[in-house]
């Protein structure tokens, strides 16, 4: 019924009679429907009825978003209540207003997340609907929004249960979102096929990492958490360093898999003149830690009317294939310009080379690789990311894009702001009391200091010893950065400070003189305490001929961030080890090696993981217990049989050896029997007779024993009665059954007209 009643329902988008027939659907004028059977008219207008406040059946888009982003994918679910059911569906997404008749009616693009439950409909390629007819209870597809300017859109569902069509216009089975609008108004959601922008604009991107503990707590791996250094360019439209449903390059895969951007960078630098700069930052370790302690990495880069567009991916470690990024972000404004500032939270994304679930699955290669995918908050009951609602994953990191300055002839020449004026004047004046000459007046607006810097600067340390050892020199102090700007920009305030110094001395005539000092050395620590030099010559030793009492050499403290030691930094786990058995329970392991140095400190971490490995079962043979003792014979004169039985303790498997018999008979002789002297002896020939007449009767009944079925000439026997009870329900037991004589005739004295006993084993199955 279910397959007739499909064919039914697809029928009825194509042939009103078959819709009239078995569904109440709604048929609009013929003209109308003349002009929509070409695409998905008929789709749309279909109608069922529904009972007020029926709302089993719901349409849900990941994060149950109000606007949507362009271009951005989405996560689309339709499921039903428990214990409602649905066996068939239709999902489509309309532009406002639209009647789905032709093809550009249709927003954004659905992908296929399993093509054994859902396939795009064939007479109407837009929409999305089952695989094969059966009872669900959810699908899931991704959806990715359309372009800018595209307005809002509704995605719509239909529900086949049984006989019954749901199609709402609103409601559950309806989602309705608007375009969401640019935090600066300046940015183009996607690249513009072409800049107008003339000249050039400098640019700083700074990178604030908040995966903690804190806000991610799920799983977080507390002692290796990491973000890997960060790579990226400025680039032309030809060029896609990656992109969601893009496939990774071996340079991303060595980016998202081990945290190494070198073969990034060779292939980024490969592209010649469509990269005009490469950006490189530092890793972090930890990834997280206060501003006061670390400021957040950052890096200038340029663009130009034909390099607008700018990329860049970072690895959060330890991950299977996890990173954040922007993929070419499109820094040329419709208006001609350069945009002064973007700012976009980030979510992981998965970059297809790795199929682990967790921060530090094992590595499993993902055979095919697949598409680059963002990671969302119903992948896996494993994940750190989980949540059964479907919410939105927390953003991990936030990236800062902020204009610095701007070169050559513009062809917007008007400022959008005074901020904007600074940022493009503050790499040219940096002269103490700068103003402001503001577009058509004469004044001079001073600067506040308040719009180059906010940020928390430490104490002075102490000054250096004068530069000269006799009358006048120079001395130095430094100090450094708390707390950088909550805005991510750079901090302005000056970290080195110098001024005059006198030495009481009178510089006598022994005295020589010294050059200026030189640079200091850097720091010899990279965090905390360390000690820097610097040196001088002597320029005119004293003109006694003595030795030059000046110092040549300087050695001070310096001061850089707190340090934070990374107590280990691991390979990746090599490959599993074999089983350590050819078949059945075994052990397999695995190893990695210690790449941190030692002078940071002992690690803890396990470099040796050991596992349970499951073969093919190994072959069981079968296994019987004893023989039992024999029985009695089932004849009390003459010749009989006796048996014996054991039981099968284990049945063969997995192909071992089958089981032996568990029946054996020999045959028994008790004593003759005694023929009366009335009846006459039978001639011995003719008892021979007999017996060859037996044989070749039990012969041609394939064995069956008729010895128990012969009826001898002086009495007449009953037939067999039924066997008794078993013994035994398992284990091994015996049965018996009796034929006792029905007539004697007056050789009853014979021994062949006694009752006859027989005896068989039975339930010989192991208990």
């Amino acid at each position: 019924f279910l397959i007739v009643f499909q064919d039914l329902l697809w029928s009825c988008f194509i042939s009103t009679a078959l819709c009239n027939a078995g569904f109440a659907f709604t048929e609009e004028p013929s003209e109308r429907a003349g002009k929509s059977d070409g695409y998905c008219g008929r789709i749309l207008r279909a109608q069922g009825t529904r009972k007020e406040g029926y709302n089993e059946f719901r349409l849900r888009v990941e994060g149950d978003p109000e606007n949507y982003q362009p271009g951005s994918t989405y996560r689309v679910t339709l499921y039903a209540s428990s214990p409602a059911y649905f066996r068939g569906f239709t999902l489509i997404a309309l532009r406002e207003g639209r009647e789905g008749d032709k093809e550009d009616d249709y927003a954004g693009n659905f992908q296929i997340i399993d093509e054994e439950d859902t396939q795009f409909m064939i007479n109407c390629p837009p929409a999305v609907t089952e695989s094969t007819p059966r009872r669900r209870t959810r699908i899931q597809v991704f959806w990715t929004a359309p372009p800018s300017a595209s307005g809002c859109v509704t995605l719509k569902a239909s529900i086949v249960q049984k006989r019954i069509i749901y199609f709402q216009d609103e409601g559950s089975l309806t989602k309705r979102m608007c375009e969401k609008e640019s935090l600066y108004g300046e940015t183009t959601e996607k690249p513009l096929l072409d800049c107008c922008a003339c000249g050039t604009a400098k640019y700083r991107v700074t990178f604030h990492g908040n995966w903690s503990e804190k806000v991610h707590p799920k799983d977080y791996p507390r002692r290796a958490n990491h973000w890997s250094a960060i790579i990226g360019a400025s680039h032309s439209k030809n060029y896609v360093l990656w992109e969601y449903g893009g496939y990774a390059s071996e340079g991303i895969k060595k980016v998202a898999e081990l945290g190494s951007p070198v073969s990034m960078e060779e292939e980024i630098r490969q592209k010649g003149d469509d990269v005009l700069t490469v950006i490189k930052m530092k890793a972090q370790w930890p990834a997280w830690q206060p501003l006061n302690v670390r400021a957040a990495p950052s890096a200038e880069f340029s663009v130009d009317r034909t390099r607008h567009l700018m990329s860049f991916l970072t690895m959060l470690g330890p991950s299977p294939d996890w990173n954040v990024g922007l993929s070419a972000e499109d820094l040329c404004t419709k208006e001609c310009g350069w945009a002064q500032r973007v700012v976009q939270d980030m979510i992981p994304w998965d970059a297809g080379t790795d199929n682990g679930v967790t921060y530090e699955s094992p590595n499993k290669p993902t055979v095919p690789q697949e598409k680059i995918r963002p990671l969302t908050s119903l992948d896996h009951p494993q994940s750190p990311f989980y949540d059964p609602e479907g919410g939105a994953i927390t953003p991990v990191a936030r990236v800062v894009v902020e204009r610095i300055a701007r070169k050559g002839e513009q062809c917007n020449v008007v400022p959008d702001n005074v901020d904007d004026i600074v940022a493009d004047i503050a790499q040219e004046e940096k002269e103490e009391g700068l103003c402001l000459s503001l577009p058509l007046s004469p004044l001079c607006v001073p600067v506040s200091p308040q719009l180059w810097s906010t940020c928390t600067m430490s104490e002075w340390i102490t000054w250096s010893p004068c530069s000269m050892s006799c009358g006048m020199g120079l001395r130095s102090r430094e100090r450094y950065v708390k707390q950088f700007p909550d805005d991510g920009s750079v901090c302005t305030l000056p970290t080195e400070e110098n001024e005059k110094c006198i030495v009481n001395e009178e510089c006598t005539p022994n005295s020589c003189l010294v050059t200026e000092w030189g640079e200091w050395d850097s720091c010899s620590a990279t965090c905390g305490l360390g000690m820097k030099r610097r040196e001088r010559m002597v320029k005119m030793p004293p003109p006694d001929g003595s030795i030059c009492g000046a110092e040549v050499l300087e050695v001070e403290k310096c001061m850089m961030p707190e340090c934070h030691t990374i107590p280990c930094m691991l390979s990746p786990w090599s490959d599993w080890s074999d089983c350590s058995v050819t078949c059945g329970k075994g052990m397999r392991t695995r190893q990695r090696v210690l790449k941190s140095p030692v002078e940071l400190g002992e690690c803890t971490e396990d470099l040796e993981q050991v596992e349970k490995c499951m073969l093919p079962e190994c072959p069981t043979d079968c296994m019987v217990s004893e023989w039992t003792e024999w029985s009695e014979c089932n004849k009390s004169c003459g010749k009989g049989h006796m048996i014996r039985t054991r039981m099968v303790k284990l049945e063969p498997q997995f192909g071992g050896d089958l089981c032996p018999e568990t029946v054996q008979r020999k045959k028994c002789k008790i004593r003759k029997c005694n023929r009366g002297g009335g009846q006459g002896q039978v001639n011995s020939d003719e008892k021979k007779r007999r017996k060859e007449a037996r044989e070749k009767r039990r012969s041609k009944q394939g064995g069956f024993d008729s010895h128990y079925l012969q009826y001898d000439l002086c009495c007449k026997m009953r037939p067999w009665s039924n066997w008794t009870d078993c013994t035994k329900l398992c284990g091994g037991g015996i049965q018996e059954r009796l034929m006792t004589a029905k007539r004697r005739l007056k050789s009853a004295q014979l021994p062949s007209c006694k009752d006859r006993k027989e005896i068989r084993a039975c339930n010989v199955h192991p208990c």
